[in-house]
């Protein structure tokens, strides 16, 4: 409560004096509430923003959609992908490109960083499914090229982490729920073809390289790969004609003493960077 309007003195010349001082106070904030009231109906300048496509979001002068499957994919794997909020933000992001090429159930999308039961409860059982699997590569985790035909007929789900290495090692380290499902790896030998983004090592792979080669496999169509990868590719020619760079793997970039940037000195970071160069499993980011 304001004390100027309650306040009480024994002279009431003071009394008249505080209220009459309240009241100038309460005019005065109209006045400023008037002329803030003014500036919120004053026209506001937009930015303009280019017509975007509604299918592959990307400019419609780079549209993207020609390199797209006319019809969504028919597979019956299911895919999460749960997404680092900075990857909403990033513009050469391929996860837009990989729900475009799928059903929409077949390929879900939840961004966050931190995943409870309590505020998921549709991902936690997903995770609780014996039919679920994550990709992250440790120790723990089984090929995928090892599965046995078994375990190839039965409709999964499939959990993939989109962010950065460090970002997705975040997320999958503090998030127990990821710890339920079977984890899995890759284990071909490949060469990343998003070669517009740096990658850790060169068997690094973008979320939709590493959703093309885990659907080629539990599908058993070789041709998906070759289908969700065929706008990877566009969009990367069509940046390298926009006057884009190709990014070489940080591994690339020690291995041929091309790395310009200081090496750590702490000794954890040392033995990350040199795992990052030795681990031959696939890392998805």
């Amino acid at each position: 409560m304001d004390s100027g309007v309650f306040c009480t003195s024994n002279n009431s010349g003071e009394t008249e004096k505080r209220l009459c001082d309240n009241n100038s106070s309460v005019e005065a904030d109209n006045v400023l509430e008037d002329a803030f009231g003014e500036l919120t109906v004053l026209p506001v300048e937009t930015e303009d923003r280019r017509p975007t496509c509604l299918r592959c979001r990307r400019p419609e002068k780079v549209c993207l959609c020609p390199f797209l499957p006319q019809q969504p994919l028919d597979v019956s794997t299911c895919l999460y992908i749960v997404q680092h909020p900075n990857e909403e933000s990033r513009v050469l992001r391929t996860v837009p490109l990989l729900a475009a090429c799928l059903p929409q159930d077949k390929c879900n999308v939840i961004v966050g960083r931190r995943f409870s039961e309590e505020r998921y409860p549709d991902l936690a059982t997903v995770c609780q499914d014996s039919k679920t699997l994550i990709l992250y590569p440790g120790p723990n985790a089984q090929n995928l090229e090892e599965f046995d035909e078994e375990k190839l007929n039965t409709k999964h789900n499939v959990i993939l982490i989109d962010g950065t290495w460090s970002q997705a090692k975040n997320m999958f380290l503090k998030n127990p729920m990821f710890h339920l499902p079977k984890q899995i790896q890759l284990n071909r030998v490949l060469s990343s073809q998003y070669v517009i983004r740096t990658q850790p090592s060169n068997i690094c792979l973008s979320t939709l390289e590493c959703a093309a080669v885990t659907l080629s496999i539990l599908e058993r169509n070789d041709n998906i790969q070759e289908v969700l990868l065929r706008p990877l590719r566009a969009l990367c020619s069509f940046q390298l004609q926009h006057g884009a760079q190709i990014h070489h793997s940080k591994e690339h970039l020690l291995k041929t003493g091309m790395y310009d940037k200081p090496m750590p000195k702490n000794k954890r970071k040392i033995k990350r960077m040199e795992k990052l160069v030795n681990d031959r499993h696939i890392c998805p980011r």
